[in-house]
């Protein structure tokens, strides 16, 4: 089971969202209301591990994410 992170949608601009987080499996759907008092939510997508490389392999280069010319440059 994963543990998602959810967050309520605020029905006017005073509303602040609450989030909290349930436990599903991946092949659930997303909820589309809160559990317990039926307010509309949206999943949150949080940060990941970022990048791990594999045994052997080389991690990008220290010019650019990606270390050819995609733009993406620091």
């Amino acid at each position: 089971m994963a543990t998602y992170i959810y967050e309520t949608i605020p029905s006017d601009e005073n509303e602040k969202p609450v989030r909290f987080e349930v436990q599903q499996s991946m092949k659930d759907d997303p909820l589309t209301h809160h559990p317990e008092n039926g307010k509309p939510v949206k999943r949150v997508i949080t940060g990941g591990f970022g990048y791990t490389p594999k045994s052997g392999s080389t991690p990008p280069s220290s010019s650019g994410c990606c270390g050819s010319n995609c733009g993406c440059h620091n």
